[in-house]
């Protein structure tokens, strides 16, 4: 008998996580979709339902913010499996939710608040930055704490399986099962060698993105944290298919997860590639105030900065038509095999027309949204079951791996790699 996944959250990753579910008739027979805008759901739906598939598809409203009406939600429709693609912001609600309604739990990233100056959330924050060492705003803790919850449920919580986190941190689970007996070193690299012909624009949620980006930079080491600047710490390299690219050290959740369940890992670093016109942008925006948290008047109105400068950036999700050029994404991982230095970069690279053209995105929703399905059908159909919070290295990667490349993210395994100084 089929699976039945409920789908929170319906944006550009979104769309794609969907339509690759629709793909899945082997693990699943229904799925619902569930956004605040309802006319996105049935847009997404059509585009499936007009290319074929034998899964039926329903959708409906419901704002994720409230546990009540999730809960009505979820009961109402009674899945197998929750993927939650809505915001950040919401996982624990919606983690609250499925606890509630006896429904395993899947999302593409880790929690942070909306409101960073919440009394409650400051506190635990500030305690947390003296103690670990970091001071993002996003962090693991939050959803480890259900743990024993979803343990004594008897229920299985997958967190973050989008690119990065998720695909990087499978990537470093595969390295180990298969080319090493101990790893030293993961450099996580992540460049989108992508241009959309906008002044400026973001390829993600541009809140989350540009919080990220703007946030102190941070890589563990020696088992603790080292906190720069951010934008500190700058090298340039030359990815297969992309070219040389300039990238900087940024704070990064699968960090967190890799050195808390592979100890013996020395060093543990992630960069993204930007454009100096991209940096510009930020830096004046950043000047002015635009990426701030903190609620202001205007004209008797309080707003959020970064919230307004989000209705005025392109959507991300309209970019695919025309975003062209390629990402590369992977891990550079150093380590011993029998007793001898060995070094790979296992890595995948993804064309943005080519993703355009197969489901109207651009392929920075896509290396998210294939990776949503691959651990929600994982999953679901019993191979990455077990009761407790899990991120998607504490699996066997194998069956991720194979899915990757069957679903439209196939990868590469390079020996002895340039290295990152």
């Amino acid at each position: 008998m089929g699976k039945k996944i409920l789908v929170i959250g319906c944006g550009g990753v979104a769309s794609v996580a969907i339509q690759k579910i629709a793909e899945r008739s082997d693990v699943f027979d229904e799925m619902r979709i569930l956004s605040r805008t309802v006319s996105k759901c049935d847009a997404v739906k059509k585009i499936i339902e007009d290319k074929g598939t034998s899964i039926s598809i329903s959708t409906g409203h419901v704002d994720a913010d409230d546990e009540d009406e999730l809960v009505g939600a979820i009961r109402a429709f009674n899945p197998d499996v929750v993927l939650n693609v809505a915001l950040p912001y919401q996982d624990l609600t919606i983690m609250d939710a499925c606890l509630e309604c006896g429904a395993d739990y899947v999302d593409t990233a880790n929690y942070e608040p909306e409101n960073t100056d919440d009394p409650e959330w400051r506190d635990i924050y500030e305690k947390r930055c003296k103690e670990k060492g970091f001071s993002a705003y996003f962090d693991y803790s939050w959803q480890w704490a259900y743990f024993d919850s979803f343990k004594e449920a008897g229920l299985t919580a997958l967190l973050g399986t989008g690119f990065d986190p998720g695909v990087t941190s499978v990537f470093t689970a595969y390295a180990k099962k298969h080319y090493f007996d101990t790893i030293d070193t993961v450099d996580i690299l992540d460049c989108n060698g992508g241009d959309h012909g906008y002044a400026f624009a973001t390829n993600f949620n541009p809140e989350i993105n540009l919080r990220e980006v703007s946030a102190p930079g941070s890589y563990w080491e020696d088992g603790h944290w080292i906190e720069t600047r951010p934008m500190e710490i700058k090298r340039e390299y030359d990815f297969p298919e992309v070219g040389k690219k300039d990238m900087y050290l940024l704070h990064h959740e699968e960090i967190e997860a890799l050195g808390k369940n592979f100890p013996e890992i020395k060093r543990i670093r992630f960069f993204m590639t930007f454009g100096q016109s991209y940096l510009d942008h930020m830096r004046c925006l950043g000047d002015v105030g635009m990426l701030s948290t903190e609620p202001v008047e205007f004209e008797g109105h309080k707003i959020v900065p970064i919230q307004f400068l989000k209705t005025l950036l392109p959507d991300p999700a309209t970019l695919g038509e025309r975003t062209v050029g390629k990402t590369n994404i992977g891990c550079i991982i150093n380590g011993k095999k029998d007793g001898r230095d060995r070094s790979i970069y296992i890595y995948n690279v993804c064309d943005h027309q080519e993703c355009y053209k197969e489901v109207g995105s651009q392929a920075i929703s896509y290396t998210t949204g294939v990776p949503a399905m691959v651990g929600a059908s994982l999953v679901a159909d019993g191979t990455w079951k077990k009761p407790g919070v899990f991120t998607t290295d504490q699996f066997d990667p194998d069956p991720y791996m194979d899915l990757l490349t069957k679903y439209g993210l196939p990868w590469t395994v390079a020996e002895n790699p340039a290295q990152v100084d």
